[in-house]
């Protein structure tokens, strides 16, 4: 009775979203059971360049460290805005969502030349919630019940939490640079005088 109430849960949360946080989940069991480890998965332009060892491009966006506050504080946060924004404004176009997955990805894989980051999971977390953040510019935001303020405040938010707790806010600005980009190429810059749309989802998709 409780495997099938799971499955059925399961099964009702949206495609990109299920996907991407079963990859996550699996990844650190994986890693946990000492199946493989982080050094085989993160982010090194030298090992995927030069020999070839491809997979690192997508690994270092599914491992988010050891099962620990960390783990589940970033899967919360990734389980719920992915969620939000394929039920919101991608609800019916899961094409142009894993279009714009595909897009910060391979921003964010470029700055990761520039930045020394490993993993870059953190990151993205950060991007769909900047982008769910600018396109729900009312929502009120409650953290922790310490804080209230508007949703467009909620990544910033996130990086004053990630000072305090002695992290790096390089992760935090990366995600929040490639959201605004895509933000600003999907639904500012196409409503300017003399703009267009630049982002347009492949017909593969």
């Amino acid at each position: 009775m409780a495997y099938q109430t799971f499955r059925q849960e399961y099964l009702q949360v949206p495609p990109v979203t299920r996907a991407y946080t079963t990859a996550c989940v699996l990844t650190t069991a994986a890693v946990q059971l000492e199946l493989i480890t982080p050094f085989q998965l993160y982010f090194n332009p030298e090992l995927i360049f030069k020999h070839f060892q491809v997979w690192r491009l997508i690994t270092n966006y599914l491992f988010f460290g050891p099962v620990g506050f960390n783990f589940l504080f970033n899967m919360i946060f990734l389980y719920r805005y992915c969620r939000m924004l394929e039920e919101g404004s991608f609800r019916g176009r899961t094409a142009d969502f894993v279009f714009m997955f595909l897009f910060g990805g391979l921003l964010m894989t470029i700055f990761g030349l520039f930045v020394n980051l490993v993993f870059l999971g953190q990151a993205f977390t950060i991007m769909l919630v900047y982008v769910w953040s600018r396109r729900n510019p009312y929502v009120r935001m409650n953290f922790f019940g310490l804080l209230i303020f508007q949703a467009p405040f909620l990544p910033w938010v996130l990086m004053g939490f990630s000072l305090l707790l002695g992290n790096s806010i390089i992760v935090d600005l990366l995600g929040i640079a490639v959201g605004h980009i895509y933000f600003f190429l999907e639904d500012v810059f196409p409503n300017q005088p003399g703009g267009g749309r630049l982002l347009r989802t492949p017909s593969v998709l």
